[in-house]
This record gives structure tokens, sequence and C-alpha cells, in this order.
């Protein structure tokens, strides 16, 4: 029989996990909610309690085993992988599972703060440092902030708000020591309405991500749930049958899923699959971080130019860099063929924070391209993709005249839920709900996941309202990065046709 041991996350107790617990116990296996002494005791308690907490529950059950030692499974939600991982560490042997709901691997010395969603506030926590103060509970409308509440109904919402208790910060500012000795396997429950999926995942192992690529490894399984950052209110059954299955030793493997593979072969990530279009082999000219492709046969008239802008994150050091990657070639060099100056850049887009460094890196770019005596500083057109979408904003914003219009693949218009960032300079949606915003062609992925595709709906619709110039390019069928990965004649159609639309704004002469 499975021993679930069921650990709460900031603010709450044993009370989130009871509808999850009954489902449990109604499949044969036993349950035990905990409430973390941390939140009980108030001011002064630490992570080093709620560990020992943990490690009390872990030994009262296998003393209480009559036979066998019990098949016991920790499942901890957002900071109660802290103590949960610190637990397990203590007692080797006796713990079979530990599965992450909706939050990220753990690390020897780093604090819980760490994991914080909201950038801002680790920062004034941090700076503040007093362990004797407490964070107060959300208010009802604040819960988004922590992540998101899609599916949450709204009594749940009301229950989990009148629970709330305060969470002393010392259970967040203390690190997590471990000793060293081998942690048992482990599961990740991603809620993808929280902006975490199996694909975003699989994306990082190829971008080299080492945190991602860290858990490549026999033994790490995935499960995903369509929901938001709290299952066990909006999908009780839907976890407990995870729980079960991740119990089991069931799950996706990110083992043999990326990372070392070749462009070209089975399984390679979008981003270095071969590009969907043939195009001219012509070399490029590197300056700095900037690459440009010019086109043949240049009579002295300057071209406009269409900088193609990665998306990410993408960590320091990953090799290839975005610049190399087939897409962003494959791009520069259509971009060639049809007459007009294709560049690519690496950019700082290395974590969900980095959007200040990666703009001022973009707006340099732009700068030395308009510089350049080949290209007409008065045409030019940026193209964004995936996750570098936040990044239209200040040129949205801006509207310099010399910027003849801005597309966009398969983008992320907004910070994800679970990203914690809230920086009014990265909305998209804002600039355009006003108008005045220049010529805008999105290119728009059937296959979303569905935190990116409310994203992009909301930048519409916001653009509907405002009256700003958006054009949609439709691929019903592909996903997210497809160029590398479908070359189908409804693919094709949609890149030529998006190109088509954006030279019609840089050449309209054409």
């Amino acid at each position: 029989m499975t021993e679930f041991v069921l650990v709460p996350g900031l603010f709450t107790g044993e009370h989130v996990w009871r509808e999850t617990a009954a489902r449990l116990t109604a499949e044969g296996a036993r349950a035990h909610p905990v409430d973390l002494p941390g939140l009980r005791a108030g001011t002064g308690a630490d992570l080093a309690a709620d560990v020992a907490a943990l490690v009390g529950v872990i030994d009262a059950i296998h003393a209480a085993a009559e036979d066998d030692a019990p098949h016991l499974v920790l499942v901890a939600h957002d900071y109660g992988v802290y103590p949960a991982v610190g637990a397990a560490d203590l007692r080797p042997g006796r713990v079979a599972r530990i599965v992450h709901v909706d939050t990220a691997p753990v690390a020897d010395g780093v604090p819980p703060l760490a994991a914080l969603p909201d950038q801002d506030l680790r920062e004034r926590l941090g700076a503040a440092a007093d362990p004797d103060a407490v964070l107060p509970p959300p208010a009802r409308d604040a819960w988004p902030r922590w992540g998101s509440t899609a599916g949450v109904p709204g009594a749940a919402l009301d229950r989990l708000t009148a629970l709330a208790a305060p969470q002393p910060l010392a259970t967040l500012l203390r690190p997590l020591r471990l000793s060293g000795a081998p942690l048992p396997p482990t599961t990740g429950v991603l809620c993808a309405e929280n902006g975490a999926t199996l694909a975003t995942v699989r994306m990082l192992l190829d971008f080299g991500d080492p945190t991602v690529k860290a858990l490549a490894r026999p033994g790490v399984t995935f499960f995903e749930l369509p929901t938001g950052h709290w299952p066990m209110l909006s999908d009780p059954d839907g976890l407990a049958r995870v729980l079960l299955a991740a119990a089991a030793g069931e799950g996706e493997s990110l083992v043999d899923s990326g990372g070392d593979r070749a462009p070209g072969d089975p399984g390679t990530a979008g981003h270095l699959g071969p590009f969907l279009l043939d195009v001219t082999e012509r070399p490029r000219e590197r300056r700095g971080d900037l690459d440009l492709y010019v086109p043949e046969g240049a009579d002295g008239t300057p071209r406009p130019a269409i900088v193609f802008v990665h998306g990410g994150p993408v960590p320091a050091g990953a090799e290839p860099t975005p610049r190399d990657w087939p897409t962003l070639v494959g791009y520069a060099r259509l971009a060639a063929d049809r007459g007009v100056v294709g560049v690519t850049l690496d950019h700082r887009l290395h974590a969900v924070t980095a959007y200040p460094a990666a703009a001022a890196d973009l707006a340099a770019a732009v700068a030395a391209v308009r510089a350049d005596p080949r290209v007409d500083a008065d045409r030019i057109a940026l193209w964004f993709l995936s996750g570098s979408g936040p990044l239209t904003a200040p040129w949205l914003s801006a509207r310099p005249p010399w910027l003849r219009c801005l597309a966009a693949t398969y983008p992320i218009m907004a910070p994800l839920p679970g990203w914690g960032v809230d920086d009014a300079r990265f909305r998209p949606a804002e600039v355009v709900a006003r108008g005045g915003t220049p010529p805008f062609v999105l290119v728009r992925v059937g296959r979303e996941t569905s935190a990116i595709a409310a994203t992009v709906s909301a930048f519409l619709a916001a653009a509907d309202a405002g009256g700003a110039p958006v054009e949609v390019v439709d691929v019903p069928s592909a996903p997210h990065g497809f160029e590398g990965t479908d070359h189908s004649d409804s693919a094709r159609d949609a890149v030529r046709e998006a190109m088509r639309r954006v030279l019609g704004r840089l050449t309209p002469q054409r």
C-alpha cells in the first residue's frame, strides 16, 4: 500500500489536500495531509522546523508498518518541496519518491525565497532579511500573483482565502542544506495553465538549460495537467490519478528526449531542425552579436532590413547560440532572397527576468543595422519569435516612423503566470489597446499551449478594441516552433504569406 504524505505550500495547510486525499483513499492508498509547524507557530519558525516535522511524519509511518517498509511518497506543492527534500535527505531509503506539484527543482544552499514567483517581492524580502517578519496571506483577488488560479471554483477560492495564514519569513530565508546522500526518484507535475508544460521543458532541455539537463536521467518523470497552480483545488481527481501513476513509476522521461541530437535527427527540437523552405545558402557577415545576410547583386541602393529576434529564455552559454539556429538563419536568408537585408542577433534573454537587458540589446542592434550604409534606415521591420513577444511592447509604444512593420511568429505576448514578472514595459496588449501602433503581422499556430494561446487572444482582443492594425496568419495544424518540424504545404504557405505581408510594408512598390 502506498502512503502519500501531502505537503502544502505557502500560506496553506492540510485543508488544501482534503479532496485529493479522499480520492487517494478511495483508490486504496493512505493519505496523510500535513500542517507545517512554521505556519502554525508564526514568527520564529523556520525551514528547519518544517523539515523536522516531516522527518517525524516519515518515522511515524515507518514505525506503524507491521511488516514490510511502506511505499512512502512525499507530495509537495510550491514551498513545500523544500522541507520535503530536506526530510528525504535526512531519511535516506525511507522515501520511495518525491512528487513536485507545479514547483521547480531545489538545490543545496538555496533558500526557498529564490522560488517565489514574484521577482520584485523576492528582491524586497531578500533586502529586508527580517527573520521575525511574516508575509501576509493574499486577498482573494491577489492569489494569481502566486500562480494561476485557472479552474479553481469560486467556493474553493473563498475557502483558500479564509483559511490562509501568514507565512513566517524565516521559512523562506534559511537555505536548504543537504548532506549529499542520493535523493529518491522524483516526479514533476506540470500545470499548463501556469505556464509549465512538457513542451516547454523539452524546449529548455534542447536550449541546454543546466537545471533541466540535470533532470534528463532515469528515475525522473513528468506529468502534465491542463489546469492552474492549485490542481488539488481545481482538479483533485486528475491530480489523484497522476499521483497514483507517479507512485508506480510512470510518467514521461526526458532521457533520450534531447540535448545531444544532431539537426535532422528524429525528435530534434524545432529550432534545430532544417528550415521548411529552400533558401539560398548565402554567407553571413558577423559583426559582434549581429549577423547580416545581404542580397546579391546590390547596386549601391540601400535596402530595407528585417531584424529577426529570437525567443527564450535561452541559457547563457547555450550552443549553438540563437543566431546560428537553422530557423533564424532560414528566415534571414529568406529575407535576403526577397531582396532585403536579413539580420539575426544574440541578446541576453537568459531568464524571464531579463527582458530589460534583452530590450537594450535589441535597441543597440537596430541602431547598428540602421547605421549600415547598405540599409535603408527609413525602412525597417522587426520580426519576433516565441518568448521575445513581450519585447514588441517598447516598439509598439515608441512608433518611430522608420519602423514600418512588426511581425511575431507563435509569440508569447505577455509574461506567463508562473514567471512572476509584472513589468508594464513588456505588456504589448496594454499598448495596442491605445491604438496608433505600427502595422503588425502575427503568425498563430493551432497546436499552441493554452497559457501561451491565452496571451495571444488577449493581445488580439486589445488590438481590436484599440483599432490597432494587426493581421493574423493562421497555421491551424502547426505546433510552436514548427519551422524545423512541420514541412507541410500549409506551414510553408504560412511562412511565405507572413513574409509577403511584411515585405508589402517595407517595399510597397513590390
